[in-house]
């Protein structure tokens, strides 16, 4: 395969798994991985390789440190894990009825309803849902900036074995 190429279709390939990660239409950081996979396996060699062992090893770290740190936070800010359950399948139903915001408006719905359903407070509720909100948020920053620094990483490839 013409290398230009390659680099061509595996640039897209990254763009569309940023994108995809933002809007939750495409498992994104899934996206970004097997791209650079297959950047690997047709450019070959020691150097493609280990560019690809220390872009998993990025997209792998964010991928651990987007469950852990915003856990952390909605921890700290009193919000339950079953909240974030009933949150989360709301999010997977909203996701079906109203094709692509639905998730968020799921989500946030989900938290909410689980959140006054604990509290019987809608102020404190409120309360609740924004801090997973803005965890899910730091959820979604840390995963595209593991993806983004990933790509930095394979440009910095292609631009040396240039």
């Amino acid at each position: 395969m013409n290398e230009a190429l390659l680099n061509l279709l595996v640039g897209i390939a990254l763009l569309v798994a940023a994108a995809g990660i933002v809007v939750p239409i495409l498992p994104g950081t899934l996206l970004a991985l097997g791209a650079l996979l297959v950047w690997a396996v047709v450019t070959g060699g020691a150097f493609a390789w280990s560019a690809f062992a220390v872009m998993a090893i990025i997209i792998g770290l964010g991928q651990v440190l987007k469950y852990l740190l915003p856990h952390k936070a909605m921890t700290a800010a009193g919000v339950p894990g079953r909240s974030i359950l009933v949150g989360g399948l709301a999010a997977i139903v909203g996701f079906f009825v109203i094709p692509v915001v639905g998730l968020v408006i799921g989500f946030v719905g989900g938290v909410y309803a689980a959140e006054h359903a604990r509290l019987r407070d809608w102020d404190a509720a409120r309360t609740s849902t924004w801090a997973a909100m803005k965890a899910t948020g730091f959820s979604i920053l840390i995963e595209l900036a593991a993806v983004l620094l990933a790509a930095g990483v394979w440009g910095t490839a292609i631009a040396t074995m240039a």
